[in-house]
């Protein structure tokens, strides 16, 4: 009933309830850690910062044998969250074994609320350029936020790299607070039109904002929607900063939750917002949800320089214009106004990453030489992602897990990737030694789109200007 009104109005069953509140709410009670399961082991893939699980020092790459008085070898990822999940103040036993340690440890772990992020990084890429990912808008993304940036302004940021890619969006008011945090007062960030005109909402910038001077730079790609297009659309629109990266997925309509007596919810949309320039960022739909949804992923965009945007003038889209006199378009996502493709892995790497061969290599390569790799680099992930190399042997041991796996070697495929293979590999050894910021910071050293974003700050500076003119 509800696919019949638009893409975005959907049912959720009771058994699925649970976690897209957990998701919103920011937080979900258990014992606090990230984890996976590999060849029927269950792997940490490293403690949740503040949860209890750290605080006993349960670290990245242990692994869990027992739960209680019961196996863990064997258990699925559907029955990890039932095990060690529950109300806060219970307890559950876990078994761990260490790589170096010859007996298992016990630990007896009294779970806690335990904070779901958002931000999954925040760290310094140069001695004035921070770099900040958001993976979503939930209830504690504003005050992530702010301790990211604190963190990041103590550490001298000036400007900040702001990366929306594959954020899929979330509370529109959290968007709204972000934005918030880059304008003076006065400021229309984003508004709402419905069917009812008394519903209808408007956002404007409070003037409170603790960093309405720093430079930006806005990473976001076909897969950042919904509140993201809000953040981004504000920041294009009064010409606050560059938007870079691919065409956002294009989804203007605002959703609000019914719960239902029996346990399950309705998600109906009830109006569109607009960036404050009047764009709507929908694109048109028809009955065809599946064409819908790929339409944002296959697009012939020409890379380069789009602050005209003359990418889009060919279209049959609105035209709208900045406040330094740019044009922009409505209808159909965020263009950035530099356009920077990322690279697409073959059918061999992504194989390679569907079947977990990274995360298997990684953690059997910290087996052997975790201890080595600590005592060289400490707590320093950008000392690794910039001199860690792995040796073709090393590669050759990737490569026998793959196989082991049922993933045949395509020696030219496997060829043409070999840098994106190098890097997955090493990024999953750093995130096993630190955490998301080890991965990220990997990962960024191969990734087109972030390499052109930190080359732009002074042409966002220079279009930044027309709005610093307003004050």
């Amino acid at each position: 009933m509800l696919a019949e009104l638009d893409p975005h109005s959907v049912y959720i069953p009771a058994k699925a309830l649970p976690r897209v509140n957990e998701d919103f709410q920011g937080t979900f009670e258990g014992i606090g850690i990230e984890f996976q399961v590999l060849n029927d082991t269950l792997l940490v893939v490293s403690p949740i910062v503040g949860g209890p699980s750290e605080a006993l020092g349960i670290l990245g790459g242990d692994k869990i044998v027992k739960i209680d008085d019961t196996t863990a070898i064997g258990i699925t990822t559907e029955q990890v969250p039932r095990k060690l999940r529950g109300p806060k103040g219970t307890k559950v036993h876990v078994t761990i074994v260490r790589a170096g340690f010859k007996d298992p440890l016990e630990f007896e772990i009294i779970r806690d609320k335990i904070p779901i992020y958002t931000v999954d990084v925040a760290f310094m890429v140069t001695p004035e350029i921070g770099y900040m990912n958001v993976n979503r808008f939930a209830a504690t993304t504003h005050g992530e936020l702010l301790e990211g940036m604190e963190k990041l302004r103590g550490a001298g940021m000036k400007r900040l790299i702001l990366d929306l890619r594959f954020n899929a969006g979330g509370f529109l008011v959290e968007a709204y607070r972000m934005a918030d945090e880059f304008f003076p007062a006065g400021r229309k960030i984003v508004y709402t039109k419905g069917r009812i005109r008394d519903h209808n909402e408007e956002y404007v910038s409070s003037g409170a904002g603790k960093f309405q001077d720093l430079s930006l730079v806005i990473l976001v790609n076909n897969a950042s929607a919904s509140a993201s297009e809000i953040v981004a659309g504000a920041l294009q629109d009064w010409d606050r900063g560059l938007v870079v990266g691919e065409t956002t997925f294009g989804k203007g309509l605002v959703q609000r939750q019914f719960d239902l007596k029996d346990g399950t919810a309705l998600r109906l949309t009830i109006a569109r917002y607009y960036t404050p320039s009047g764009r709507l960022i929908q694109r048109p739909y028809g009955a065809d949800k599946r064409a819908y949804t790929l339409e944002a992923y296959y697009r012939n965009e020409q890379e380069g320089e789009n602050l005209q945007h003359s990418e889009e003038q060919d279209s049959t889209r609105p035209v709208f214009k900045t406040v330094g006199g740019r044009k922009v378009f409505g209808g159909g996502g965020i263009t950035p106004d530099y356009i920077v493709k990322s690279d697409r892995l073959n059918e061999y790497t992504a194989q390679l990453r569907s079947k977990q061969i990274f995360q298997d290599f990684a953690y059997k390569y910290i087996d052997n030489h975790g201890g080595e790799l600590k005592s060289r680099y400490g707590k320093s992930p950008e000392a690794f992602a910039s001199d860690f190399q792995l040796t073709s042997a090393d590669l050759e041991g990737l490569l026998a897990i793959a196989a082991s796996k049922g993933v045949k070697l395509d020696k030219e495929k496997y060829e043409q990737d070999l840098k994106y293979v190098r890097a997955f590999a090493r990024a999953s050894i750093a995130k096993g030694l630190w955490g998301n910021e080890g991965y990220a910071r990997v990962m960024l050293n191969v990734d087109q789109q972030y390499q052109k974003a930190v080359t732009l700050f002074p042409e966002a500076e220079r279009v930044a200007g027309a709005m610093a003119g307003l004050k």
